[in-house]
């Protein structure tokens, strides 16, 4: 009899990859299917829910082209987070667009909440700052405001839900889930209980009819259904958000082991001991639920790669091209903080504008390439930072990520931390962790085999001494403060004839 498959599929911000993995946890085949984003206003980020299905199908049939479907012991789902979309509980047809995470359209609703009284309260229950990054505002605007969904809502006719809610939901007209770890990044959550707070439903205004219930990281899900060419009835065994798989797939089982996954954005995370006396700046979410819940401490940065292609396009060359640049550079005190839509982990500054400072009439285009380069180290170090305050200092941190290939990023990481990076040589990480969670639950492996599998990284040791990593630090730091006092700086909107 053949051996085995797991095939896993990572549907993300800017497509879906799918891939097949055997027993040895090595990659047998991969597929990708790109999917676009929409900005219909300003500061609005849509997606199509259609178009995320279709390119599930493309990714799962290419990935299985020349193996036969047969083989597949289980099926797991890595998903971005956050985002969320409706669609009706009878017929499954989409009624709004997918509201992206990075969607920022529920930020006048964010202030018409924000209290100390609320903000404690939202804290308290769901372990994340107020903050338009999560679903529940989303889902508050979309009862509030969108023709096609908010009537819908108020019946019960609606499902509101995550992504991997609704790629779930095109499997079965069943009851609808939703995976716990993705489920606390709603912020409708209670983190302690695992279940929907009452008190949080009510503050945004969301029916707790309207929302999936609540399962584990292994299920029950519904099986396949019209994924070809998969055979219907193949099982689901494991969902996870995708930051989540990743640290799963690095084998950061243990509290003060922390990944950084680099991205558009980014997030630093690593399990904790306990759920309470986290660090204000930092998220308390659930990693996965096997048997009892996993909790996490998370930083969200809102631009990393983004602030790449931010300064590749300034320069007017391509990203490779400008990290190349930036990294034959040298440190000469220009600094970029991408505050473009503010600042996330730690500060959660909404109102921090973006800054580029310390210029002359001598900086030069490599200099600002250089200073891209440093706002994407400087801001992971900060997180890892407050991370330590809870977890000790970490000695190791695991990196994954488009951006990490780039050699010289990944160095001034170590020196900036005086910390061993070790890079994962997987680029599907997503996929790979929620592969390995499926195939315990296939039982393609057991806990003591799933930690013995070969994890395909290099080791980057830090080069420089502590008094270098404390100047670029205060440096940072300082405009950093900049950056969050800049509120007055902000130019209003021009308007034209």
């Amino acid at each position: 009899m053949a051996a085995p498959l797991l095939l896993a599929i990572d549907q993300g911000t800017s497509g879906t990859k799918v891939i097949l993995a055997d027993k040895t946890g090595s990659i047998a085949a991969r597929s990708h299917a790109p999917i676009g984003e929409t900005h219909p206003h300003p500061g609005w980020v849509e997606q199509d829910p259609i178009e995320i299905w279709q390119s599930v199908q493309r990714a799962v049939a290419g990935c299985l082209d020349g193996h036969d479907p047969a083989r597949v012991a289980a099926v797991g789902l890595s998903t971005q987070r956050e985002s969320i979309v409706a669609w009706d509980r009878l017929t499954g047809a989409p009624l709004t667009p997918v509201i992206s995470w990075q969607d920022q359209r529920s930020a006048a609703l964010c202030d018409a909440l924000r209290s100390p009284e609320v903000e404690g309260l939202v804290r308290a229950r769901s372990g994340l700052p107020l903050d338009p990054m999560f679903s529940a505002l989303k889902a508050s605007w979309l009862r509030r405001h969108h023709p096609g969904a908010s009537g819908a809502i108020q019946t019960g006719r609606a499902v509101i839900g995550t992504i991997d809610s609704w790629l779930l939901s095109r499997l079965s007209n069943d009851e609808p889930v939703i995976e716990i770890g993705n489920a606390s990044r709603t912020q409708l959550l209670d983190v302690a209980s695992g279940t929907w707070d009452e008190d949080l439903l009510a503050l945004f205004g969301v029916p707790e009819n309207a929302l999936p219930r609540v399962v584990r990281s292994t299920g029950p899900f519904p099986t396949v259904r019209g994924l070809q060419p998969l055979r219907d009835g193949t099982p689901v065994l494991a969902v996870m958000g995708d930051s989540h798989s990743a640290l799963f797939a690095h084998g950061a089982f243990a509290p003060g082991q922390i990944k950084a996954t680099y991205g558009t954005g980014s997030s630093i995370m690593g399990l904790i001991e306990r759920p309470d006396g986290l660090h204000p700046g930092l998220c308390l979410t659930i990693g996965w639920q096997i048997d009892d819940p996993a909790f996490a401490a998370e930083g969200n940065i809102r631009a990393t790669g983004a602030a790449l292609r931010w300064m590749a396009g300034i320069l007017g060359m391509s990203v490779d091209a400008m990290t190349e640049l930036g990294a034959r550079s040298q440190s000469r005190g220009a600094v970029l903080v991408p505050g473009f839509t503010g600042l996330g982990a730690p500060w959660w500054d909404r109102d921090a504008v973006g800054i580029l400072t310390n210029l002359s009439l001598n900086t030069s285009s490599a200099e600002l390439a250089r200073a891209a380069l440093e706002a994407v180290v400087h801001q992971v170090a900060d997180v890892v930072e407050v991370i330590e305050t809870t977890t000790g200092t970490a000695r190791d941190l695991f990196t994954d990520g488009g951006p990490t290939r780039n050699d010289a990023l990944m160095q001034m990481q170590a020196d900036l931390l005086g910390c061993t990076i070790h890079r994962s040589a997987a680029p599907e990480l997503s996929a790979l962790g929620v592969a390995h969670m499926a195939g315990l639950g296939a039982g393609v492996w057991n806990w003591e085999e799933l930690r013995a599998l070969p994890r395909p990284r290099e080791t980057i040791l830090p080069r420089v001494g502590l008094a270098n990593r404390s100047t670029q630090r205060s440096h940072w730091q300082a405009a950093i403060a900049r950056a969050r006092s800049g509120t007055a700086c902000r130019a209003p909107a021009l308007e034209t004839a």
